[in-house]
């Protein structure tokens, strides 16, 4: 089959393709897509030849770059013994080693996993794990959960109900379980008041409450809102005082995002780290390479489910555990160790905080922020997801060589730990031009 022209692949896309978080009707008349044909460490390459820095790693998902070698290998390699099998009654060495690994590299309070194939199944798996539990361990009236204002836990229906970003969740309010929403302590000095709110709550709704699902330190789709750890070990004393199970979505916080290896690991300082009920893991954990996630849980969950055929978790997916899938994220494992991933990148995650530090003077910039290899901005003027200025800098910072994806008035980069300096020095100057060009 003979290569197309780029004309002819966007014809086809605008013909039959359906793109995610897209209008349509303005992308089939007025968007000219990039159209990409290849794509190597933090670069992407399109049909013309021309290079982008892939400034968000692909929507957070090729941490340690594209295609590394190892990782190709690894896919190679299995794809050669085994693509596909079931994990219902099977047994194969990838997913028990992987699993092996995944429990070693988490908070000690996680003893087992469960695969699943993306962010939001694997939050949707704690979520029916934990009502599951409660129904059948003497508190069935437990069918409510809590998460943050602004919160985004996926897209799934069942996830859905913890969405606290409207322009995602308000017109499925009515078909979604109920749950209640507190706020976040985003804003300067209102720690206390947020904790004092969850405590209220808990007080008052502890008997119906299953779990409180946060996405640790960092609120990404809802605006990468930065929160301080203090927040995160209040939560888990008051889980403990009400016995409520503690999640903690870390798909997008995982893997080095935030600096350590998770981002509850910022609740160490000094002191033990929190140990949530349930983690839930994806993006980073197959280096970029294939839809594959995993949701960890304790050894009391895991009981909970023993003592018979009507007690089992009837739940799954096709390609849970794939072996494909478990060789990557095994080796992915491997590189951040034997790379030493998290450390290399200390230098950039300071590099990237400063830059940000500096954009706060740029004109047309209302506040920056940065944790970890994440550095945000909010643009003056209109706000929210479906503001344009973010995307006025996007088509900016396109003409420059760098791939961005704004939300809104928000723009951000979330580049690969392991993004050469050149290419990260690069990507900040773009960013800093593009920003003043639409000022």
């Amino acid at each position: 089959m003979s290569p197309l022209k780029r004309n002819e692949i966007v014809a086809l896309d605008k013909r039959y393709l359906w793109h995610p978080y897209t209008a349509m009707d303005d992308y089939r008349r007025d968007v000219d897509p990039l159209v990409i044909q290849s794509a190597s460490g933090s670069r992407l390459m399109d049909v013309d030849g021309r290079s982008y820095i892939d400034a968000n790693s692909s929507w957070w998902v090729s941490t340690l770059g594209h295609n590394h070698p190892r990782i190709v290998v690894a896919l190679e390699k299995q794809a050669q013994d085994m693509c596909h099998v079931a994990l219902a009654g099977i047994a194969h060495e990838g997913a028990a080693r992987l699993a092996q690994k995944m429990v070693e590299a988490t908070p000690e309070s996680l003893d087992y996993v469960f695969f699943s194939d993306n962010g939001s199944t694997a939050v949707e798996v704690a979520m029916k794990l934990a009502l599951q539990y409660w129904a059948q361990n003497g508190r069935p009236e437990r069918q409510r959960f809590v998460a943050l204002e602004e919160a985004f836990h996926g897209e799934t229906l069942g996830v859905t109900a913890l969405c606290g970003v409207g322009t995602f969740s308000n017109l499925f309010k009515e078909t979604t379980l109920e749950s209640f929403r507190v706020k976040p302590p985003v804003e300067e000095g209102n720690l206390d008041a947020c904790v004092a709110e969850l405590e209220e709550l808990f007080d008052q709704q502890a008997d119906v409450i299953a779990a409180l699902v946060l996405e640790p330190m960092v609120q990404g789709a809802g605006g990468m809102r930065i929160y301080p750890a203090e927040y995160l070990r209040a939560a888990r004393e008051l889980c403990d005082r009400h016995d409520i199970f503690l999640i903690l979505d870390e798909v997008f916080t995982g893997y080095g995002r935030t600096g350590p290896m998770w981002a509850v690991e910022h609740t160490q300082s000094g002191k033990d780290v929190v140990q949530p009920d349930m983690l839930c893991s994806a993006k980073g954990f197959s280096g970029g390479t294939l839809p594959m996630s995993a949701t960890l849980a304790s050894s009391r969950i895991y009981d909970g489910f023993l003592g018979g055929r009507e007690r089992a978790f009837y739940y799954g997916h096709s390609f849970c555990g794939n072996p494909l899938g478990c060789a990557v994220a095994l080796e992915t494992l491997c590189i951040f160790e034997e790379e030493k991933i998290l450390q290399r990148a200390v230098a950039k995650i300071e590099k990237i905080a400063r830059a940000f530090g500096r954009f706060t003077e740029l004109p047309g910039v209302a506040r920056t922020r940065s944790l970890g290899m994440i550095g945000a901005l909010n643009l003056a003027g209109d706000s929210g997801y479906l503001a344009r200025a973010g995307w006025e800098v996007y088509e900016e910072a396109r003409k420059r060589g760098a791939y961005l994806r704004p939300m809104g008035d928000l723009v951000y980069i979330t580049p690969a730990l392991t993004i050469p300096d050149a290419d990260l020095d690069e990507l900040l100057g773009i960013l800093e031009e593009s920003v003043r060009a639409i000022a």
